[in-house]
């Protein structure tokens, strides 16, 4: 890199610490124009890993107590020599310690790229680099877990695994090619066609959980739908454990959207609580009804929640109707009053039926294992590797793409060349999923995404 960059690396919020990472060639230097320690040792004359307490110094005035960790190159996040100023978390002076950094010679960093440095240097790959904002951003326990396991190494050695199976047939196919006269065995129509079937199963096993993955790691677009007055909100303040949409008799009451995140078991859901459907003269509920119905195309998951006490109507239906083709729980609430919905109705126009008192608060626990057998998160293992993203998805769609291909060019009885040209684009998906040979647009677009100072 030709250039130290420097950045806030906590939140810019008041707290007990505030970080300051400083990365690059200059950057223990640069800690040493800002920095004089208790001890009176520059920080260059330290060893990495070392820690020294100083104060920080902006226009040659001391402006705050100070702890700097001197990370040397290559053993540090980045791969670089680095330093990691800790002061007060106030948002002013964490502010003011980074500006005495940049007016030392650092420079800004942009979005994600200390992790940019980390993977340009060798110190992680791609799909690592990729989970650790999963990591930061994960909202349950399963997917910090699977955030971790991504860091870890889990998805790369499985990939890496895969990957070697099809270089393997490649090489050998290749040389047999190449050096006719050097009595090579050739390889088998049979023990190819192993070889292809073995990675082709690998990577659906990985892309066929790629769903419930993304709900444990991304959560859920979730809409709560109904017709008026039959416990949406109340099942909304239910899954969220407060009171977020406002409940009463009056039909009709949320007109708006009402959002919110919540963890349900092993899935983060991203809940929209929408106005009850039913034909409306009022113009700002007939809004509201709108928004409802196109929160129902967008939604990944449907809770369709019906009155238990009462009869289905034609707004019941016309529910029932938006919802076909979708993965939808139905909902039965107030079942703590007598039964005189048509449950036969439901149960057969529906996969998936469940009872609840959202006022009682009973049912949660079926309901939990309702979203998470719709989801498929029940089955899923965290510990196991996991495709997280969607440019993870694309790569290994690719590749079982050009492996269909070079099962097809077996059967047809095409040459060792032509098979080798199917082989070669899968492992340059694989390759690229990993980041190994990925494309500068491709490494800036993932950077992009992160937040700065990470």
């Amino acid at each position: 890199m030709s250039h130290t960059i420097a950045a806030v690396a906590t939140p810019l919020s008041a707290g007990g610490i505030g970080v300051i990472r400083i990365s690059g060639d200059d950057a223990i230097e640069i800690a040493d124009r800002v920095i004089k320690t208790t001890s009176g040792k520059a920080l260059s004359s330290l060893k990495g890993y070392t820690a020294a307490h100083g104060k920080v110094y902006l226009d040659s005035e001391a402006i705050d107590e100070c702890v700097a960790l001197v990370f040397r190159a290559p053993k540090s996040y980045t791969g670089e020599n680095t330093v990691e100023i800790s002061c007060h978390g106030g948002v002013l002076v964490t502010k003011q310690v980074l500006r005495a950094v940049l007016q030392s010679g650092a420079k800004p960093a942009e979005a994600g790229e200390f992790t940019k440095r980390a993977f340009l240097n060798g110190k992680l790959d791609l799909s690592e680099a990729e989970a650790v904002m999963s990591l930061i951003s994960a909202h349950g326990q399963e997917g910090m877990k699977a955030a971790f396991n991504t860091l870890d190494g889990a998805l790369s050695r499985k990939i890496n695994d895969l990957c070697s199976i099809l270089l393997s047939a490649s090489a050998n196919m290749a040389a047999w090619v190449d050096y006719p006269d050097d009595e090579i065995p050739e390889l088998s129509d049979e023990a190819l066609r192993e070889s292809v079937i073995t990675v082709k199963n690998g990577l659906s096993s990985l892309l066929s959980k790629f769903d419930a993955g993304k709900a444990i790691t991304d959560g859920v677009e979730t809409a709560i739908v109904g017709k008026p007055n039959v416990g949406k909100s109340a099942l909304m303040n239910m899954l969220s454990g407060f009171s977020r949409s406002i409940v009463t008799d009056i039909a009709g009451t949320t007109r708006d959207i009402v959002e919110e995140t919540v963890r349900v078991g092993s899935v983060v859901l991203r809940l929209a609580d929408t106005a009850g459907i039913r034909e409306s003269d009022d113009v700002v509920e007939a809004i509201g009804v709108d928004m409802a119905k196109t929160r129902i195309e967008r939604a990944t998951l449907i809770l369709a929640v019906f009155d238990g006490s009462a009869k289905l109507d034609d707004s019941d239906r016309e529910i029932l109707d938006l919802c076909k083709g979708r993965d939808v729980i139905g909902i039965v609430n107030k079942s703590d009053l007598p039964s005189k919905t048509d449950i036969d109705y439901l149960t057969e126009t529906l996969s998936k039926v469940v009872f609840i008192s959202a006022k009682e608060g009973d049912g949660e626990e079926e309901l939990t294992k309702a979203i998470e057998e719709a989801l498929g998160t029940d089955k899923i293992d965290t510990s196991q590797a996991m495709l997280t993203t969607e440019r993870q998805r694309v790569c290994t769609e690719k590749a079982l793409a050009s492996l269909d291909e070079a099962l097809s060019a077996i059967d047809m009885g095409m040459t060792m060349d032509a098979i080798n040209v199917c082989i070669e684009d899968a492992v340059e998906a694989l390759l690229e999923l990993t980041g190994k040979k990925a494309r500068e647009a491709v490494v800036d677009e993932v950077f992009s995404q992160f937040c700065v100072g990470k």
